[in-house]
């Protein structure tokens, strides 16, 4: 009698340890996938980070070409301007 009280006691825990032991291994499995996927969005995070950073230094560079060509444009009317008063001063002598 003592081999049929094992045996019923002995099947729940081992149903139990099984349900256990799968619930473990789809825990590891989605630990694995969620770790798959935070290096995943690391690496485009990382990727971003440094388009961006490209994005501002050509952002720079363009500020800077920007404020030289506005400048160029002002030197280049100034001298218009000079020319077209020299020869209004032409002008209004004949």
């Amino acid at each position: 009698m003592s081999s049929n009280a094992v045996a019923p006691a002995t099947a729940p825990a081992n149903a139990d340890f099984q349900s256990l032991e799968e619930k473990i291994l789809r825990t590891i499995e989605m630990l694995k996938v969620e770790r798959a996927t935070r290096a995943t969005a690391e690496r485009a995070a990382a990727r971003l980070r440094e388009q961006m950073t490209e994005r501002e230094e050509e952002l720079d560079s363009m500020r800077a070409e920007l404020v030289a060509l506005r400048r160029e444009r002002e030197e280049v009317r100034t001298r218009v301007e000079k020319m077209l008063e020299q020869i209004e001063s032409l002008t209004a002598e004949e």
